[in-house]
Formats: C-alpha cells, structure tokens, sequence
C-alpha cells in the first residue's frame, strides 16, 4: 500500500517501517484515488502498466491478473524471497495461522513495472475503464490518456484552539476522479483478485480514506461537522464476491467509528471544553495511536505473507473493533449533552456563572465560548458520564478495563484541582469545570455593606449539576474544607510555600477519602484557632452583649442623662457627632466595666429613621415568618411616623467587625442585635418616662394635696392604679427579655463556644465545625428575637397598641396636671384650703405664677359651674385609656397563651407575670375571637 509513495529500490531498503511510521503518525500522504506522484511530480497510475514490450493488447489485463502475486516492490515474489523479508525493518510481528494449503493468489491490483524497466523509464498511458450502455452492459474496452492530468492540491484547514487538531483538509473524493483514472471493475477479477484489492483498500479505509472500490457513500459530506462526528459509511462498487462483501460490510463500521473518533477528539481538545476533556482525548487519541500501529501491522502481513486472507484479517481486527465501539458509544453520549448532533442538551447553561460571563463579555466573547450559549459537557459532566457507563458495563471485563483506563485519566486534572482546593484554599479553574465555583467579583471588602451574607455564602458555591459522582457524598465536606482554608490563606495562616506530599492523583485511590477527610478537619481546625484565639471571638461577643444588650446598663444610663437634650430633638436635627463624643466620655468612665473593654472603639452611634416596629414588620413581611399569611402594613398603626421620629426613637448602635470576625459576626447578625437593642431601648426609655410620671405624681401640689371632691381623689387613685400597670407591664416585660430569653441562651451560646475548639474525636474528626459554631450564633440571636416576641406580626401589633398607650400616658402627666388643677376647687381659687400648710400653698403659688398672665387669666375666669364638667371630663378620658390599655394587655395574654402552647413555651412565664397587671378589669379571661383579631 505504502509502495504508491516510493520506488522499488527505496521500498525494498526501508521495508514497511515508513508506512507504520506514517500510519502511527496519523498522516495522510496517499490519494484515495490509488494514485500519487513520484519525487519528480510525474504522475503514477493506480493501476499495472505493460512492460514496453506487450504494447497496448486486450489480453494484458487478464495476463497480469493470472500472474500477479503481491510483493512490496511490485514483481514477482518466489518463496525464497519470502525469507529474506525477515531482515527488513519491521514495526512490529504480527503472528498469523496459515492454513495446510495454500491457494494460489494474484497480485493486489496495483501498477506493475517491468523488471527491466528503470527510474528514467517513462509511465505508459494506463488502460481505461469501459463505459456502461443504456441497458447497464459495459462496452468493449477502449483505451485513451487522460486529456488533462488530475492533481489535487492539499489545503490547510482553519486554525482552531485545539493544538493537536488535523490541520489537512479532506482530499477530494473518489466520486470526483476523472474516468480515465477509474480501477478495474470488480466482476472482471478473479476471486483471489477481488479478495486481494479488497483487503488493500481496506488497509486505507481502516486509517479514514477511501480505496479503489470502498468508497464514501453519496450521503456523506466529509466537510460537514456532523457527518464527520456521525462517521462516514461506505458502500462497495459492484462486483464483488458476496462471501466476500459479507465480511468487509462488517470491517467497515470499525473504519467508520474510527474517523468519527479522529474528528471526535479533535473537537473535544478544543480550549472551551476543559481540562477534563482535553486529559479524556489524550487517552483516546493514544488508543488511536495504537489503532494505528495495528493497521500497519496488518500491511506488513498483506505484503509479506501469502496466507494473509480477508478471513484473517477479520479476525485480528476483532478485539480492536469491540473497543473502537466502546469509544464510538461513549462519544456519541458526549456529543448528545454537547447539542452537536442536532439534540437537545440536557441542561442549561449555569444562570449562576455571572462572572464567567461577564468575563467572556468583556473580551468580546460569547456568552458560552464557542458554543452559543449551549452547556459545554466538561469537568464532572464528564467524569460522571464516564463513570455511569463504567458501571453499565461491568459485566464486560474488556470494556470495564477501557473505561477504568480512560476514568482514570481524565480525573487526573480535576484532582489536581481538587488538591488544590482541600490543601490551599485556592481555585486553578481556568474552564469553569470544577465542582466549586467562585464568584471573583464578591469580595471580603463587602462585608461591611453586606446584609445578605454573600461573601460566605455566595462567594464560593457548589455546581450541584457538574458534581462527580465519586464527591456527592463529600461535597459538603470539600467545600467547607475550601473556604475554611481560604479564610486562613488570606489572613496569612497558611504556608504557600509549603506542597502536600503523596497525595492521590485518581478517584479509584483507597486514600481518596482519607484525603478529603483530613483536608477538611485540619481547615476546620485551623480556622477555628484564628477565630478564637487569635481574634478573641468570645471577647467580641461578650463586648456585643454589653453594647447592645445592656449588661451591664449603667454606662448607658448615664448616656441617656447626658444626652437627653439632643435625644428629644427630631431625627434630622440630632447631631450625631456630639453623641458620639458623649459615649466615648461615658465608655471610658473610670470604674465603668465597658471601660475596661479592648473594643470599646469599634462602637458607634447611628440614627435610623425607620421606626422599629416598621422594621420589624417589614423583616416579618419579606421572610414570611408566619406560614400561611403575608402581613401586609397597616394604614392605622400606631406608631409614630418616621418623619416625627425623635433621637429616643431612632437611636441605634453599629458595630465594626473586622475579618474574618466578620464572617462569624456578620451585618445580618449586627442587625439582630439592632433590633434587639432598639426594643431593649424603647423598654427602657418608656420605664424613665413612667418613672417620671411616678414622680410627678408623688411630688406635685396638685396630686398630693387632698381636694375636697370626693370625685377628684377617686379619678387620682385611678389615674396612680393605671400608672402602676403599665410601670408593672414594661418591668416585667424587659425583666423576661433580659433575664428570662436572653441571658440564659447566652449562657447556653458561650457553653458551646467553649466545646468549638475544632479538636478531633476519637474517630479522627472535628467535635465542632465553624459553620456550626456560626450557625449556633444565629440560633442565639433568632431565638431571642422569638423569646422577645419581635418575630411574629400578630404580636408586634398588639406590643404596638400597649407601648403607644404607655407612651400617651407618660406624654400627657403635665397636661393631666393642669386640668386637674383646673377641676380642683381648692386649687383653682384664690384663697388657702384648709388642709394645706402654708408652705405648700406658698410653693403652689410660685409654680402658677410662673405661668403664663393669659393662662393664669383662663383660670381664674373658671367658675364653679364647670367643676362637675371638668371632672366629668377628666373621668371620661382615663376611662379610654383604662379600656385601651386593658382590653389590649388582655389580647395580648391570650395571644401569649396560645403561642406559648403552639411554638415557644418560654411565654409562659411572660403571661403568668403579666396577668397581674390586668387583674381586677373587666377584661381579665379569655377574650372573644373578634378581639383576638383586632
């Protein structure tokens, strides 16, 4: 076969070991027509030529074809010749069974040159092939040359990023070779004949080119990327022996599968498909190579054993054809996910690689490189397609023994990124192909704007479609694993330098998951001493608890003193500099216990103009914290507008938390303990309102002198009575918050802390994790928010009603004062009551005339005729407060009792300290269900 490429004298030297080197090699130098050109560019029939001695006879052909016998250089071969191939240069000995008698054979149809004839002989004409009639019968041969020489030109293909890709395109194809280079037909052979062409162009169809009568079918269009992957078919010009064409039609699909494969590996080594991809076709393309070997082994037989039948041959391409199917059948399943033989793609494109796209945006890309927005299969795609098929096929040891192979080779890459990953924290994914992926564009700087968590939650995520197999079990562990170590690689704890030595490189390793499990507790521990001992987190949180919990309060007492002034001003006219200024005095007051607090400058005053409870609402709103119902805000709540917020109501702490602090403390924890903080506030601040009001109460003349209206003292004792409630309503109330919800979750919270040590039970794995321990944080601050009653929107709203009446009352005690002053006759006339001293009918008189002339003028215009309106007045307007009041710290018992016995049982203690407040009312005991829903 190879000869068509050199003379006698150079084919005889060099044996076939340069056609097994072109074959291996994956070169294309022949013509598919069976013809080529010598060193001199003169052009070489495919066919035998006549010694210049026949001339041009009738008989020539059938001379050549009794007399032909097959040998390298084209003459006669006898059986001695036989023996001396045995010192040519060989590939490879391809051991064959010969049979006990041998049939006489000719020569493989191919030119013939005289043996006398020389290099500087001159090629004569070749013999035409007959034409057909109308009726399908061939006409008398005639001979003629060829008006115009055929000469095909190589070309080079388009350049692609797949370095090893065929560069030569396709030659031209046979149907296109003028008629006067047309072969013998079939039927004029003998059988030995046919079976000797036969098996040589087999020898070329089995390396992707067409033969003299094994040609391309018509259906196939070789510059078609889907007919190349689909593979050629072939058909066989008529003629042929059927016995013989049996046996060829089942060597073809070998030959077929093998050039869809060729161009299979070419596309699939192109860059966008990845690591994955490109280790997968270096492990077929070998399988190729060796294909290829094979092939030229079976020319040197052809050439040099005269046993070598299609039979024979049939039977050494055997094993090869069953692993060629196997390649074909796993390509044929990756070009399907590809979407490049015009199938759907199984999945989309990952709508989550935002920054992949942008990416490939940015340079002018695609969105997908190459592929149009179509999922490229690569990276655990793959290897789980590999994998699924290797367990399909188990019970077939040869195929099971192919795919192991190829399994193991194409996971080399992505363990190295996983290595990467589980030992350094860092991502080499140039491809997007491996089972963690990292948004570039979410950085740590963002944690101090980042109320959703994204840096740790978002930053490094997992590709739940493109998980292999063999890491489904793990992939939680590889992906703490990763982020924990990343987290210490960035603040310097790890040693880069530093390379982890024998490490498995495969997935079939026994110490695959050894690996991936001391990767994870050895991250896990060392994040884990960098929180906590290196960055003091207990400390951190204890300085939280004492900022925004109020533990202790003294501090914060003395701050809302010194501060009162600029905290009654409205929120757009506080001045936050100069509160800020007054909790530094206060934080570094000497015998303080904040005073001794390292992080007592990380503390900070804001003013948010949100009220609280709309901030609660609409947290309660977004999240659904109550299955089954949407809150919607109400028009008619009674709050404060956030225009007329003042700084007692707007004021709030912030918290500046360094990373990786950070990560455990982040902004959506900062926010619970805001909203903590500002209800413990409100608490608070309403206790020194009523406190006031209890003091008013016991220090002005016009409540402690006794009037002589029965009416008065009875409406006073009423208005003390209400005032203690609601004094006995928010004590017991910031009593349960503080001492009942928080402080023994947060004796519970730092027992666990102390466990999280990240040190390793008996079996070798952490006790606590750092995720554990951050989620043990935000149990903490969620179950508080419950305890407190700051989740659920029911509760909000009645809590709402009661600390709005609360702060009414407190609001209007001077107003109370004066009218009572007003309905008091003692009081509203000029002259001393009997039952006062004249010291404090002095001190009375002092106050009123501090008063201004018209309002000391409206009094004493009052007559006594409106001493019963007044106090009538005064009667009707505690009436709506007691009603008010009681009616809604009973919905707001029966509220407690029914979620105390549904969802959190520790509010039971609140309604058992809370019933004795509303003892005595009308509305103690269960209530209707229309005031439930109130």
């Amino acid at each position: 076969m190879s000869s068509r490429l050199f003379n006698n004298t150079e084919r005889r030297t060099n044996g076939t070991a340069d056609n097994a080197t072109d074959a291996a090699a994956g070169s294309k130098p022949r013509m598919t027509s069976g013809h080529s050109f010598n060193n001199k560019g003169e052009f070489h029939g495919s066919r035998s030529i006549d010694s210049p001695q026949s001339g041009y006879s009738s008989n020539a052909t059938s001379t050549a074809q009794t007399a032909h016998k097959r040998s390298a250089s084209g003459t006669s071969r006898s059986r001695s010749r036989a023996a001396t191939t045995t010192d040519e240069r060989r590939t490879e000995k391809v051991t064959v069974t010969t049979r006990e008698k041998l049939i006489a054979r000719t020569k493989s149809p191919e030119r013939r040159v005289a043996k006398d004839s020389g290099p500087q002989d001159k090629w004569r004409p070749k013999e035409s092939v007959r034409p057909r009639t109308a009726e399908g019968k061939q006409k008398e041969a005639s001979f003629e040359s060829p008006s115009k020489p055929w000469d095909p030109v190589a070309s080079l293909a388009p350049h692609t990023s797949a370095p090893l890709a065929n560069r030569i395109l396709n030659p031209p194809l046979a149907s296109d070779m003028p008629a006067a280079l047309q072969p013998q037909p079939l039927h004029e052979m003998s059988l030995e004949a046919q079976e000797a062409a036969i098996i040589e162009d087999l020898l070329f169809v089995f390396m992707g080119y067409e033969g003299q009568y094994i040609r391309f079918s018509y259906a196939y269009k070789p510059n078609e990327e889907r007919d190349q992957l689909t593979g050629p078919s072939y058909k066989i010009l008529p003629g042929l022996d059927p016995s013989l064409e049996d046996l060829t039609q089942g060597m073809l699909k070998m030959a077929s599968q093998y050039s869809a494969l060729e161009y299979f590996v070419d596309v699939q080594s192109r860059e966008e498909f990845g690591a994955v991809n490109h280790a997968l076709c270096a492990a077929i393309r070998k399988l190729l190579q060796e294909y290829l070997v094979m092939v030229a082994q079976l020319e040197t037989q052809f050439l040099t054993n005269d046993t070598f039948t299609l039979h024979v041959l049939n039977i050494h391409t055997l094993p090869t054809s069953q692993i060629m199917s196997q390649l074909y059948s796993l390509a044929h399943e990756f070009l399907k996910r590809n979407a490049l033989l015009d199938e759907e793609s199984e999945e989309e494109s990952d709508p989550d690689d935002i920054g992949q796209i942008l990416e490939n945006l940015r340079k002018g890309g695609d969105i997908v490189p190459g592929m149009t927005g179509k999922k490229v299969c690569k990276g655990g795609v793959v290897i789980g397609l590999v994998t699924k098929r290797l367990e399909t096929m188990s019970g077939d040891p040869a195929a099971r023994s192919l795919l192991t192979s190829l399994l193991r080779d194409a996971t080399r890459p992505y363990m190295a990124m996983l290595n990467e990953w589980l030992h350094r924290g860092g991502i080499n994914d140039p491809h997007s192909e491996f089972l963690i992926k990292e948004q570039k564009s979410i950085k740590r700087e963002i944690l101090d704007k980042d109320y959703t968590d994204d840096y740790w939650e978002r930053r490094y995520t997992l590709r739940e479609h493109d998980i292999p197999p063999q890491l489904l079990d793990v992939k939680d562990k590889v992906l703490l694993a990763g982020k924990y170590l990343n987290v210490v690689r960035e603040c310097g704890g790890v040693d880069v330098s530093k390379v982890a030595q024998d490490l498995p490189l495969t997935f079939d390793d026994p110490r695959f998951l050894d690996n991936v499990n001391n990767a994870y507790a050895y991250a896990n521990e060392s994040l884990m001493k960098l929180l906590l001992t290196t960055h003091s987190l207990p400390d951190r949180l204890r300085s939280l608890k004492h900022y925004f919990f109020l533990d202790p309060s003294d501090y914060f007492t003395y701050f809302l003193e010194l501060g009162a002034s600029e905290l009654r001003k409205p929120v757009k006219s506080v001045n936050t500099v100069k509160l800020q200024s007054l909790l530094d005095i206060v934080l570094r007051q000497p015998g303080t216990i904040v005073s001794m607090d390292a992080f007592k400058e990380d503390v900070y005053i804001e003013m948010n103009e949100v009220s609280l409870i709309k901030m609660l609402q609409r947290v309660v709103n977004i999240t659904g914290m109550e299955q089954g119902e949407a809150l919607q805000p109400l028009s008619n709540q009674p709050v404060e507008n956030d225009k007329n917020a003042n700084g007692f109501t707007a004021l709030q702490l912030n918290y500046t938390v360094p990373f990786p602090i950070s990560l455990v403390i982040s902004r959506q924890t900062i926010w619970r303990y805001q909203a903590l903080f500002r209800y413990l506030l409100s608490l608070r601040h309403l206790e020194s309102q009523l406190s006031v009001t209890w003091q008013s109460h016991n220090s002005g003349i016009a409540w402690c002198h006794k009037s002589s209206s029965r009416n008065l003292e009875i409406w006073k004792r009423r208005v003390w009575t209400l005032r203690a409630r609601m004094i006995v309503f928010v004590q017991q109330l910031l009593y349960f918050c503080t001492l009942e919800v928080i402080e023994p979750n947060w004796q519970s919270l730092m027992s666990r802390l102390k466990a999280k040590d990240g040190s390793l039970d008996g079996s070798g794995q952490p006790d606590r994790t750092v995720d554990e321990l951050m989620q043990d944080h935000i149990d903490f601050l969620n179950t508080c928010l419950k305890g407190c009653m700051l989740t659920n929107g029911k509760l909000i709203r009645i809590h709402s009603k009661l600390m709005q009446t609360c702060t009414v009352f407190a609001t209007y005690t001077n107003w109370l004062a004066r009218e009572l002053e007003k309905a008091d006759p003692d009081l509203s006339g000029t002259t001393r009551p009997p039952n006062m001293s004249e010291e404090q009918w002095k001190r009375f008189q002092q106050v009123k005339s501090q008063k201004s002339s018209s309002h000391n003028d409206s009094i004493a215009n009052s007559t006594l005729h409106d001493e019963d309106a007044r106090i009538n007045n005064l009667f009707e307007i505690i009436k709506k407060w007691e009603v008010n009041f009681s009616r809604h710290l009973q919905i707001l018992l029966d509220a407690l009792n029914h979620y105390a016995a549904t969802e959190t049982v520790v509010l039971l203690s609140l309604c058992a300290r809370l019933a004795t407040a509303n003892q005595g009312t009308e509305y103690y005991g269960l209530r209707h269900e229309e005031d439930l829903v109130a």
